[in-house]
């Protein structure tokens, strides 16, 4: 069944009466031709489609990066890459399900793949814990890089989660310090890192496996120290103001990359990744491999020191003149 957001009501509305034309020709036409009146409907269906997802606010991405019918990281595990060979737990407490990891191939290379998963229905959130990681979650993804280090394969993760999991029994087993040794060890890694945000990238617990050589972006994907509604909820006190605290966040892919904090943009069709996850998966995949071959090549040294320098250099700010008297 599909799902529609609020600002795509009057595409649903096009795309029903092409439908309905499409079945019952005869009770539409009405003297009119009918192949003109499906490219009549067809051509409007275009431009609409073009000036609603060419023009959408910074709250509009974050709706779609939420879709309940986006692509996941299994999603694109299945269409992306192949041979993949999950590997479960992180030899301190248990297997955290929100995330996934394992070695696999993408296109001809070999790699090890991390990615945060969200699930699709209330049995399958309950299993993924809504994409929310535990400490655990954090402890595996780390084992899974030292095997990639200790191999020498290069790290692929996909990231999707509004952020680790803020339970007690999360704060019990010290989520914080798991994110906070991944952020260590990761500027560390030896091996080429690329990390991509798939749809939500929320706070630490997005960044607990987003240090990398390169970072990219999906299109209508964000990424963020706090989501819209917790910095409404804190600023305006009011989660109303969701759409405006979006906006001032700057935390869409094009506000990432002109600030510098992406490194690249990963385009998607019309309307989405969930239009055709297919088509998605293989530009990620293009992209992935580009990325890879590119870090490949660089010297182990050349990829630390450019990596330390990358993080280091986020952020501005500006120190007011000394007066000399």
């Amino acid at each position: 069944m599909k799902h529609h957001l609020d600002f795509e009501k009057p595409i649903a509305e096009l795309e029903r009466k092409l439908e309905e034309l499409k079945q019952h020709p005869e009770t539409h036409s009405l003297g009119i031709s009918f192949e003109e009146e499906m490219r009549t409907l067809e051509i409007k269906l275009g431009v609409l489609k073009r000036q609603v997802y060419s023009d959408l606010t910074p709250w509009q991405r974050v709706q779609m990066a939420r879709h309940p019918r986006r692509p996941y990281t299994l999603d694109y595990i299945h269409h992306a890459f192949r041979d993949f060979e999950e590997l479960h737990g992180d030899r301190l407490f248990g297997d955290d399900r929100a995330v996934v990891g394992g070695f696999a191939y993408l296109g001809g290379q070999r790699v090890v793949l991390i990615g945060t998963q969200k699930g699709r229905d209330t049995k399958e959130n309950i299993l993924r814990n809504f994409g929310s990681a535990h400490p655990e979650g954090y402890r595996k993804a780390l084992r899974l890089m030292r095997l990639a280090d200790k191999f020498g394969l290069p790290i692929v993760t996909l990231i999707d989660t509004a952020g680790a999991y803020p339970g007690i029994g999360a704060e019990e087993r010290h989520i914080a310090e798991a994110i906070a040794v991944n952020l260590r060890e990761m500027m560390l890694l030896r091996v080429p890192v690329v990390a991509c945000v798939i749809g939500e990238g929320g706070s630490g617990g997005a960044l607990g496996i987003g240090v990398a050589d390169r970072v990219l972006i999906l299109e209508n994907s964000y990424y963020s120290v706090i989501s819209p509604e917790g910095c409404a909820a804190i600023l305006w006190k009011d989660r109303k103001a969701s759409p405006q605290a979006a906006a001032a966040l700057k935390i869409t892919a094009t506000d990432l990359k002109n600030l510098g904090l992406v490194d690249e943009v990963v385009p998607e069709p019309l309307g989405g990744a969930h239009q055709d996850p297919i088509a998605t998966a293989v530009t990620l995949r293009d992209t992935l491999l580009r990325h890879i071959a590119e870090l490949s090549a660089m010297s182990v040294e050349e990829r630390l020191k450019t990596r330390y320098q990358k993080f280091r250099n986020f952020g501005h700010f500006t120190e007011p003149a000394v007066d000399a008297a």
